[in-house]
C-alpha cells in the first residue's frame, strides 16, 4: 500500500512511453488498414469481405469502448471506492468513442452492401421488410447511429473531463456531480446500446428478432472490458508505472467481476437459444440454424468451451485473480473469445457456407487495434492514470479483500 501523500511520487505518468506507444500504435493501425484494402483488391468478392470484416472489428472496439464508459458511470453510481486507483484507464478508453464515430463513416458508405433492408430491390419484393420500413431505412438509421455517438461522447466528454480537471483543483464537488448524474447516463446508455446492438447487429437479418439480443451484446462489451483492463494494468505495471498504487487486492476485485460476467454472458446466451429452441417459431429458429450448419456449428461449440468452460474453471481460483501474470493471462484469453463471439454473430451473414476467417479480418482487426490504442495512448499520454485528489483515493490505496 501506497499512502496518499506519496501519491505523487508514484510514477503515473506514461510520457516518453506514451509519445513511443501512440506513435507505433498508429504505425500498426495505417499497416493494417492498407493491408486490409490490397487484400481486398486482390481477393474475389474481396469488397463485400472487407465491409462485414469491417463491421465486425468496428463492433469489437466499440464493445470495449462502451464497456470503459459503462465501468465509468458504475463507479460513480455505486460510489465504489475500491476502484479510483483503476478508473483513469477506461476514462480513457471511453474518451476514444469520437474516433470510432469517424471509423463509422465507411460503414455509413456501405449501409446498402452489409443490410439487406438498405436495398430497395430487396426491400420491393418483401413485404415483411416493407412493413418494417419505417424504422428500417437508411436516412433514420444514420440519425439514429449519429444519436447514439453524440449520447455517447457527451457522457465520456462530461465524465473525463471533472475527473481530470479534479486533479488540479481537487474540488470534492465535481465527484458530487458526477455521482448524483450517473443514475441519468445508466439509462442513457442503456438504451442507446441496446438500440445500437440491433440496429448494427441484430438488423443484418431482418427477418429474425429477438428481445434479449441488447443485453447479449451488453454482456459481451463488459466481459471486454473487465477483461482488458487487468491486461492493460498489468502491462502499464510492466512497464513500471503504477507499481504501488495497484495491488492484487485490485486485481482479485477485476477478476472476480471478470467471473462473474463470464457467467453473466453464458446466462443470457443460454436462455436466448433455450427460449428460441424451446418455442421452435421457423421466423426465430433460421437465425440459429445457420449458426449451427455449414461448420458454423464448431463456432458455437468452442464458444461454449471456450467464452464459458476455459475462463470458468482458470477464474474460480482465488490464486488465479491474486496472481497479476496469471489474471492477465485468463483476460487475454477472453478477450479473444470476444472477438469470437462477434465473429459468430457477423459473419454467417456474409459466408454461411463456411466459417473459414480470411487474411482481410486479421488485417482489419490489426488496423482497427493499432488505431484504438493509439488514440487512447495519446489522449492519456500527459495525464496521471491515477485521478490523484479523488474523495476516495485514500480509500482505494487501503482497499483489501475480506
Amino acid at each position: 500500500m501506497i499512502p496518499v501523500a506519496e501519491i505523487g511520487a508514484e510514477r503515473t505518468q506514461l510520457g516518453a512511453l506514451g509519445e513511443k506507444v501512440w506513435r507505433g500504435a498508429a504505425a500498426v493501425g495505417a499497416a493494417g488498414i492498407v493491408a486490409s484494402v490490397v487484400l481486398a483488391a486482390l481477393t474475389p468478392d474481396g469488397w463485400r469481405r472487407f465491409l462485414f470484416a469491417y463491421l465486425l472489428n468496428f463492433a469489437f472496439f466499440l464493445s470495449l469502448a462502451l464497456g470503459a464508459l459503462y465501468f465509468v458511470l458504475l463507479h460513480h453510481l455505486t460510489r465504489s471506492g475500491w476502484s479510483v486507483v483503476v478508473r483513469r484507464v477506461p476514462e480513457m478508453l471511453s474518451a476514444t468513442l469520437p474516433v470510432l464515430l469517424v471509423l463509422f463513416v465507411p460503414l455509413a458508405v456501405g449501409v446498402r452492401e452489409l443490410y439487406p433492408w438498405a436495398d430497395a430491390g430487396v426491400m420491393a419484393h418483401d413485404k415483411v421488410l416493407q412493413m418494417k420500413a419505417a424504422y428500417l431505412n437508411v436516412p433514420f438509421f444514420l440519425a439514429r447511429c449519429v444519436a447514439y455517438f453524440a449520447v455517447w461522447c457527451g457522457l465520456a466528454r462530461y465524465f473525463t473531463r471533472r475527473s481530470v480537471a479534479q486533479d488540479s483543483s481537487g474540488d470534492a464537488t465535481l465527484t458530487v456531480q458526477m455521482q448524483s448524474r450517473s443514475a441519468p447516463a445508466m439509462v442513457a446508455f442503456a438504451l442507446t446500446l441496446t438500440f445500437a446492438a440491433i440496429d448494427l447487429l441484430m438488423s443484418l437479418d431482418p427477418h429474425w428478432y429477438s428481445t434479449i439480443f441488447g443485453v447479449y451484446f451488453f454482456a459481451g462489451a463488459v466481459v471486454g472490458i473487465y477483461a482488458l483492463l487487468p491486461l492493460l494494468v498489468f502491462g502499464l505495471q510492466s512497464a513500471g508505472l503504477l507499481r504501488r498504487a495497484v495491488t492484487v487486492e485490485h486485481y482479485h476485485d477485476m477478476g472476480k467481476l471478470l467471473f462473474g460476467f463470464v457467467v453473466f454472458w453464458a446466462y443470457i446466451g443460454f436462455s436466448q437459444y433455450m427460449l428460441i429452441w424451446y418455442a421452435n417459431i421457423p421466423e426465430e429458429t433460421r437465425w440459429l440454424l445457420r449458426r449451427q450448419t455449414n461448420g458454423w456449428g464448431v463456432v458455437g461449440l468452442i464458444l461454449v468451451i471456450g467464452h464459458f468452460v476455459v475462463p470458468f474453471v482458470a477464474l474460480l481460483s482465488r490464486g488465479t485473480k491474486r496472481r497479476p501474470a496469471a489474471l492477465a493471462a485468463a483476460a487475454a484469453w477472453c478477450l479473444a473469445m470476444h472477438w469470437v463471439d462477434l465473429y459468430w454473430l457477423v459473419m454467417p451473414a456474409v459466408s454461411p457456407a463456411s466459417p473459414a476467417p480470411h487474411l482481410v479480418d486479421f488485417a482489419l482487426l490489426a488496423g482497427f487495434g493499432g488505431v484504438w490504442l493509439a488514440a487512447g495512448a495519446y489522449l492519456a499520454r500527459q495525464r496521471a492514470l491515477v485521478p490523484q485528489r479523488d474523495p476516495r483515493l485514500a480509500e482505494s490505496l487501503a482497499f483489501e479483500n475480506a
